[in-house]
């Protein structure tokens, strides 16, 4: 009698929503945090840092990781914006307005153990470089 392949991934095919975890470069430490938070929402997890680690480490153009990125973001089901704005979250956001595609934003400042929905998108905070593009971030 021949043996059949059994592994415990097989059963394991319920589909789920996937979520692109945007962070800061600032918040890079807290990135498996955050995909913890998002697999106990019942969620998948797709976090740049995780996938490419910092610009895949300099061993190719960063614009070459950019646009990895990019082909991500749009094959997910949500953008989950955790922490501080920044120019490339400012992006992020751009480009996941135009697939009409919902976005949430979340408050870390308590991590390691708490994470808070931000409701009200006026309180976000921007990080320095970016604060000065607040006001056109809260029109659209």
């Amino acid at each position: 009698m021949v043996e059949k392949f059994q592994h415990t991934a097989d059963k394991l095919q319920e589909d789920k929503k996937v979520i692109f975890a945007a962070q800061s470069a600032h918040n890079f430490h807290q990135r498996m945090l955050i995909c913890k938070y998002v697999f106990e929402q019942g969620a998948v997890p797709v976090n740049p840092f995780n996938t490419f680690g910092y610009y895949l480490y300099e061993l190719v153009e960063r614009d070459i990781v950019r646009n990895g990125n990019n082909n991500l973001l749009k094959r997910c089901d949500e953008l989950w914006v955790f922490g501080d704005i920044s120019d490339g979250i400012l992006s992020e956001i751009k480009s996941f307005k135009k697939l009409q595609r919902p976005i949430r934003y979340f408050d870390i400042s308590g991590l390691p153990k708490e994470i808070k929905e931000v409701k009200k998108i006026s309180d976000l905070p921007f990080e320095s470089n970016v604060e000065k593009f607040r006001q056109d971030f809260l029109k659209d």
